[in-house]
């Protein structure tokens, strides 16, 4: 969180209106309940106020753990990951070294880093002030119940949900996530 702080601070001066996707809207909503001066609107897209169990993470983390990197190239790797959008984009963000592509990422400090989500954070996300849009994909993460409780915890919320889309929205949805986006951001009061 001190880091996107830092580059508010320091690129921007703030205020900003500030977005984020899983982990990263949680990390958002926290810098937006801390800061509320560097936030002027927020925009969580398949995120809430944290909960799930470590054992979840762990799952994501062997997944991680099980690819034989480094690829030799692209192929290969989209060969082990799959072609939907979510791996088309793994296999963009592959780091090309001398030895093959490898993530950008440790798979064990991925771990580490989404167990901080466990903790639930309802205070802070009940003390957001800036204005925020709640996005959920049709075929998110998210229960039904889930949803309501975060937007109905949250102040001046409005919620889109993504038809179809998955909890990446923004890359199997992304028309529909960018204008429902545009239009949030361009200050109008009923987002598609």
């Amino acid at each position: 969180m001190a880091d996107v702080v830092q580059v508010i601070e320091t690129a921007v001066g703030g205020p900003v209106a500030l977005v984020g996707q899983s982990m990263g809207g949680h990390t958002a909503m926290l810098v937006a309940a801390a800061r509320p001066d560097l936030v002027s609107k927020l925009v969580l897209l398949e995120s809430n106020a944290g909960g799930g169990t470590s054992a979840e993470y762990e799952v994501l983390g062997d997944f991680f753990r099980s690819w034989p990197v480094p690829f030799p190239d692209r192929e290969a790797a989209r060969a082990h990951l799959g072609d939907d959008p979510l791996p088309r984009a793994w296999v963009a963000d592959l780091e090309e070294r001398a030895d093959g592509l490898w993530p950008r990422f440790d798979a064990d400090v991925m771990v580490k880093t989404m167990n901080n989500v466990v903790v639930p954070r309802w205070a802070e996300w009940e003390g957001v002030n800036a204005p925020a849009l709640v996005v959920y994909g049709e075929k998110g993460m998210f229960s039904a119940e889930e949803k309501s409780a975060f937007v109905v915890r949250g102040r001046n919320v409005q919620r889109v949900d993504l038809a179809g889309a998955s909890h990446d929205g923004h890359l199997d949805a992304f028309d529909e996530w960018a204008a429902v986006l545009r239009a949030f951001l361009a200050g109008i009061q009923s987002c598609p």
